[in-house]
């Protein structure tokens, strides 16, 4: 092989693969009880809510109101109301996104994302698809994960009185 088709071989395969990784929401071959057309999502989303949660987007850092919320309650999903973190597993860590050690059980699914050229763990919700966020290995105990979630995607839902 000739470096020029090496070259055009791996930028495809990178390109690809990057684009596979990013075509909105969880894998288009998975089904969830929550399905909404893509005109359905434009009309319930601002432009930047489906940007991160049917694109997989990411929104600023220090954005987001749910970033220093810490009243006790239930943090939702934007797309379907689903639950998804308690208020007792959110930590700051300070990164600028609403963090968790762990959600409510079965919540949300993850999935490889091999975009920027790694791999990280994308973080979806298991009742619509929509995009979270990603979750990391540096959290506190007792799990020592950090579910770093786009405030865009949720909703909070205080604690009945």
């Amino acid at each position: 092989m000739t470096r020029r088709g090496f070259l055009a071989v791996t930028a495809a395969m990178l390109g690809g693969g990057a684009l596979a990784t990013r075509s909105g929401g969880a894998d288009a071959a998975e089904n969830f009880e929550v399905t909404r057309s893509e005109e359905e999502w434009r009309a319930m989303l601002t432009d930047l809510e489906y940007k991160v949660m049917r694109e997989e987007g990411t929104e600023r850092a220090f954005t987001s109101p749910l970033n220093d919320e810490k009243r006790e309650g239930t943090f939702l999903c934007k797309g379907c109301d689903q639950e998804l973190y308690a208020s007792d597993t959110k930590f700051d860590s300070g990164t600028g996104w609403p963090s968790f050690y762990e959600p409510l059980p079965d919540a949300v699914e993850t999935k490889p994302d091999r975009s920027l050229f790694m791999v990280r763990t994308e973080v979806h919700c298991d009742r619509c698809g929509s995009h979270l966020g990603h979750i990391f290995d540096d959290g506190p105990p007792p799990t020592g994960k950090r579910h770093c979630i786009n405030g865009v995607s949720l909703t909070f839902r205080p604690a009945s009185a």
